[in-house]
C-alpha cells in the first residue's frame, strides 16, 4: 500500500457537507466543503433535501481531491461521519427520498412519541436502547414519515422503502445507489434510532413493531472500522474501499483519542456534545445523559459513552447573525462579546427545539431574562456565547454524578473552540483545565482514522495517540464565589423556559 498516500473522510454535517484529506501524521491536507439549505415549513419543523446532500457530497470530493492535487489512486480509503439521527426515507427502486430528511432539531413528533410513552413514561424503551423517547431520535421521524406521506406505509410494508440516517444514505449512493448499493449503517448511528438493543448490537423487532417500521427498511448494522463496500457510482473514488462509518459526535471522540475509561470530550458545533468512555459497559444514566455505542473497531468489544447532547450552540450566534442581524459575520461574537466586561445580569436560555440534557423537555421554548435598559448588543453577544458554557457545566455534573469520578480536564473540539473568551470561560464555569488539539477537525479526523485502521494505513488506536497533540490549554481563573453566583442565575434561567408549550401556544405557532 505504498503508493496510497493518504486517507478521505466525508463529513455529512448539519449544515454543510465537507470532505478533506488526511496524510498519515493526521494532518489536513485540503478541504472541499458546501452547505445545504436549512428548511423550516413550519415552528418546530427543520429538514434537509437528501438530493442535494448527495449532490454536494459529490462536488465536496471533488473539491478535495483537486486542492490537494491527487485521484483516487493515492487514496487508502473512506471514512464517512454524519449528523446522526437526521434520517432519510428513499424508494429502492428509484433512488429518490420519498420525503425531505427530517433533521435531529425537529420536534413534529412529540405527539408520536408521548403516545408511545403511554403511562410507562419516557423511559419506556431506555433498559432496551438506552435512550429516552424523545423527538431527537430516528425511529419516530420513520414513523412520522410512513403515518403522513401518501402510500409510504404500502411501499414500506411491500417491501419498496429504505430508511437510514445520512452516513447509511451518503454509502448507498457512493456504492452505486439502485445498482447495487450497501444498504449499511454502524453500530453508532444504530444506537441513535432508538431501535437497536444497546447490549445485543441487533435491531429490536419488538420496537420496531410499537412504531410500525418494517425491518425490511433497516440497514444491516456493522462495526465502525470494516470494509462496507466499494466506490461505484462517484466516479473520483471508484473502486476505493469505503472502511469507516462513525456518528459525528462518536468520531470526535476518536479523533480525540479517548480510548480510555473515564476520558472525556466536548464538540461545539450546531449543538454541543460531551461524552465520556464508560469502556466495555453500557451504563445507564441516573443523571439525564444518553447511553449510546462510542465505538467499535472490527470484531473487538464495542465500547460505550455516555453522552450529553445540547440541541443549540453555534446556531445560537447563526440565529443572532441570520434572524436578528446583530452581528454579519459569525466570527464577529467574540469581539462584540469583548466590548461589555461581563454578561449585565442577561442570561440567554436557547430552548429553541425544547431542552435535551439533562432534563429533556420537549415542552421548554427559549428565554431571554435579566433584561434592564442598561443592557447593549454587548451583552446579548456575552450571553450568547455564556450560554454554551453553561450548558455544558450542567452536562459536566451529569457526567461526574454517574460516572462517580469528577473530569479533571475536558478535550474540546469543534468551531466554537476559536473564540478565546468563550474557552476561558468555560474553564472558569466549570472549574477544570480545557484543552485543544493542534487538529480542531477531529470528527472527519476520527472517520479517517476508523476507514484507515481497516485497511492498516494505521496500525489501530496507538497511532491515534501518538498523532494526537495538544494546541492550547485554558487554567480557571474566575473566583469560585463569582462562578458559582454565575451559575446559580443560570440555573434559575433555565426554569423559566420550563412548559411553555400548550395548547394556546401550539394553535398561536400555526401547529
Amino acid at each position: 500500500m505504498t503508493d496510497k498516500k493518504y486517507v478521505l473522510a466525508i463529513d455529512q454535517g448539519t449544515t454543510s457537507s465537507r470532505a478533506i484529506v488526511f496524510d498519515h501524521e493526521g494532518k489536513i491536507v485540503s478541504i472541499g466543503q458546501l452547505e445545504h439549505e436549512q428548511i423550516f415549513p413550519r415552528a418546530g419543523w427543520v429538514e434537509h433535501n437528501p438530493m442535494e446532500i448527495w449532490e454536494n457530497v459529490r462536488k465536496a470530493v471533488g473539491e478535495a481531491l483537486s486542492g490537494a492535487e491527487i485521484n483516487r489512486h493515492e487514496i487508502a480509503a473512506v471514512g464517512i461521519t454524519n449528523q446522526r439521527e437526521t434520517t432519510v426515507v428513499w424508494d429502492r427502486h428509484t433512488g429518490e427520498p420519498i420525503y425531505n430528511a427530517i433533521v435531529w432539531q425537529d420536534t413534529r413528533t412529540d405527539p408520536i412519541c408521548k403516545e408511545l410513552a403511554g403511562d410507562e413514561g419516557a423511559d419506556k424503551y431506555k433498559t432496551r436502547c438506552g435512550l429516552p423517547l424523545a423527538t431527537y431520535f430516528s425511529g419516530p421521524k420513520v414513523k412520522w414519515i410512513l403515518d403522513n406521506v401518501e402510500g409510504a406505509r404500502e411501499k414500506a410494508e411491500a417491501g419498496d422503502l429504505l430508511m437510514g440516517t445520512t452516513d447509511c444514505w451518503t454509502l448507498w449512493n457512493m456504492t452505486g445507489g439502485v445498482n447495487g448499493g450497501v444498504h449499511a449503517t454502524d453500530v453508532t448511528n444504530a444506537s441513535r434510532t432508538m431501535l437497536m438493543d444497546i447490549n445485543t448490537l441487533q435491531w429490536r423487532e419488538d420496537i420496531c413493531a410499537d412504531m410500525g417500521i418494517p425491518m425490511s427498511m433497516l440497514p444491516e448494522i456493522k462495526s465502525s472500522s470494516e470494509i462496507f463496500g466499494y466506490g461505484r457510482k462517484n466516479g473520483l473514488l471508484i473502486d476505493t474501499p469505503i472502511s469507516g462509518i462513525l456518528g459525528d459526535q462518536q468520531a470526535a471522540t476518536f479523533g480525540q483519542a479517548c480510548f480510555e475509561k473515564g476520558m472525556a470530550k466536548n464538540t461545539y458545533g450546531t449543538g454541543c456534545f460531551m461524552l465520556i468512555n464508560t469502556g466495555e459497559e453500557a451504563v445507564v444514566s441516573e443523571n439525564g445523559l444518553l447511553t449510546t455505542v462510542c465505538y467499535k473497531i472490527g470484531d473487538k468489544p464495542a465500547v460505550y459513552a455516555l453522552e450529553g447532547s445540547i440541541a443549540v450552540a453555534g446556531s445560537l450566534v447563526q440565529w443572532l447573525r441570520d434572524n436578528l442581524g446583530i452581528i454579519k459575520d459569525s466570527g464577529e461574537i467574540e469581539s462584540l462579546a469583548k466590548t461589555v466586561d461581563d454578561n449585565g445580569g442577561v442570561y440567554f436560555v436557547p430552548a429553541f427545539s425544547g431542552l435535551f440534557a439533562p432534563y429533556w423537555k420537549s415542552d421548554a421554548r427559549g428565554a431571554i431574562v435579566g433584561l434592564t435598559r442598561f443592557n447593549n448588543r454587548g451583552h446579548l453577544a456575552r450571553a450568547v456565547l455564556e450560554a454554551t458554557a453553561y450548558q455544558t457545566r450542567e452536562v459536566l455534573d451529569a457526567m461526574n454524578a454517574d460516572s462517580g469520578v469528577d473530569l479533571t480536564e475536558l478535550k474540546v473540539d469543534g468551531g466554537m473552540t476559536a473564540d478565546e473568551t468563550l474557552m476561558q470561560f468555560q474553564s472558569d464555569i466549570m472549574g477544570v483545565d480545557v484543552v485543544r488539539p493542534q487538529v480542531a477537525e477531529t470528527t472527519a479526523l476520527g472517520a479517517a482514522y476508523a476507514a484507515g485502521i481497516a485497511v492498516g494505513f494505521w496500525k489501530g488506536e496507538e497511532d491515534v495517540v501518538a498523532n494526537w497533540k495538544e494546541d492550547k490549554r485554558w487554567t480557571p481563573q474566575m473566583d469560585q464565589s463569582d462562578s458559582d453566583r454565575k451559575y446559580r442565575l443560570w440555573k434559575k434561567a433555565v426554569t423559566r423556559t420550563f412548559e411553555w408549550v400548550d395548547e394556546d401556544v401550539t394553535a398561536e405557532l400555526g401547529d
